[in-house]
């Protein structure tokens, strides 16, 4: 390590890494730190699996849990408890200049370890505590959980000396909703590796996933759920089926046994390729199969950190009109109403068959990732964010 270089303990309470967009953002953050000479030790849960560049260190094994997918559980206190514990006897030994936390889990053990040991604490925020859980069916709108989910996290956002935020909807949200100081948030954005992230073999992905050259292909990456906009999307699906009969759909992602019985059921499995979990280094391959990408997401408060690959892949990509997705894509977006399944399936059809406007929305989107959102701008960004809770 250089002299001027930070020792960063990363709290992650998730099973960390499980090929979904809150690891991804943990990952990249912490490679593009490594790549400026600092040195980052993630602290996690036992399950997951290591990623090259990174150390890592893992709570002891708990035989009884083995949930990858996003959401809460009421696993996670005694989870978190073996977490902290962890985190205490890696704090002794690594000796780190700061303490990087995600999520509210996350936050609340920096804050625990923060007072024991005078480190400063940084919350990287991806989204409401209630909200996420809200979205999940955790409890419902108005009963006590929710009560006591929303102090709680009215408790932990003022616990740390800075937060970053993945979008400025987020940003807004601590500002306006929770009475965060300005100040103290920062904006920092997902990005993406457009080295790792670049149109590959089109030929060779369909022929791996067995999908042909002469159809047109609409591609999806994520989590499958409803508010991630999966049941909507199948919707959608039927009706392109219904007008397009030349149009596939290559879904990757999980948990999605429950939406394969579903498309089976709406008779719409004949066109839809389900892969599972794509593993992180096989997803360049398999988006540049696709002519289009889709992101039908309903949350409006989240980040939307899929888009920075589709746009690497340098795929034209069809949206929900807010803020959140026209902070990432801008001018080069396809935009439609929010939750206008209709309007959604019209876009995919005319864009799908509209050549000049493919092609030149696919340079566009590439450029786009390249000069805005690659990480390299971000980790300065956050470096920055670093030298400023030091001083």
């Amino acid at each position: 390590m250089t002299e001027d270089a930070l020792r960063v303990l990363m709290i992650a309470p998730t099973p960390y890494f499980s090929d979904r967009g809150c690891h991804v953002r943990i990952y990249e953050e912490a490679r593009a730190l490594t790549k400026l000479g600092h040195e980052v030790c993630i602290v996690t849960y036992h399950l997951g699996r290591d990623m090259p560049g990174v150390r890592v260190v893992r709570i002891p094994p708990v035989s009884w849990y083995g949930k990858l997918e996003a959401g809460p559980s009421w696993h996670k206190p005694y989870l978190d408890i073996l977490l902290l514990w962890k985190a205490l006897l890696e704090l002794r030994f690594f000796r780190p200049h700061l303490i990087h936390a995600h999520l509210h889990e996350g936050a609340l053990i920096g804050s625990v370890l923060k007072c024991i040991f005078r480190i400063p604490l940084l919350f990287d925020y991806q989204g409401s505590l209630s909200g996420e859980s809200l979205n999940h069916g955790f409890f419902r709108e108005g009963s006590l959980l929710l009560k006591l989910f929303k102090g709680m996290e009215y408790f932990i956002d003022r616990r740390a000396d800075h937060i970053v935020t993945s979008s400025d909807c987020g940003r807004e949200e601590l500002v306006c909703e929770w009475g965060i100081a300005p100040e103290k948030v920062v904006n920092l954005i997902d990005g993406v590796d457009t080295d790792v992230f670049c149109p590959c073999s089109r030929s060779e992905a369909r022929r791996e996933l067995g999908i042909s050259d002469d159809v047109r292909l609409v591609v999806y990456l994520g989590l499958f759920n409803h508010y991630q906009g999966v049941d909507l999307l199948l919707d959608v699906i039927g009706r392109v089926k219904g007008a397009a009969p030349d149009v596939r759909f290559l879904l990757m992602g999980f948990p999605d046994a429950e939406y394969r019985r579903k498309a089976r059921e709406m008779g719409i499995d004949d066109i839809i390729t389900f892969t599972g979990r794509v593993p992180y280094d096989r997803a360049p391959l398999y988006l540049s199969a696709g002519d289009l990408a889709v992101s039908p997401k309903l949350a409006l408060t989240e980040a939307n950190g899929k888009l920075f690959n589709y746009m690497a892949c340098g795929l034209p990509t069809v949206v929900f009109d807010n803020q959140i997705n026209r902070e990432i894509l801008g001018g080069e977006g396809i935009y439609v109403e929010h939750g206008n399944a209709p309007q959604m399936a019209d876009t995919i059809i005319a864009t799908l068959y509209d050549d000049e406007r493919m092609i030149s929305l696919s340079k566009q989107v590439r450029e786009r990732a390249i000069t805005i959102h690659s990480w390299n701008a971000r980790s300065r960004q956050l470096e920055s964010v670093y030298r400023m809770l030091r001083r």
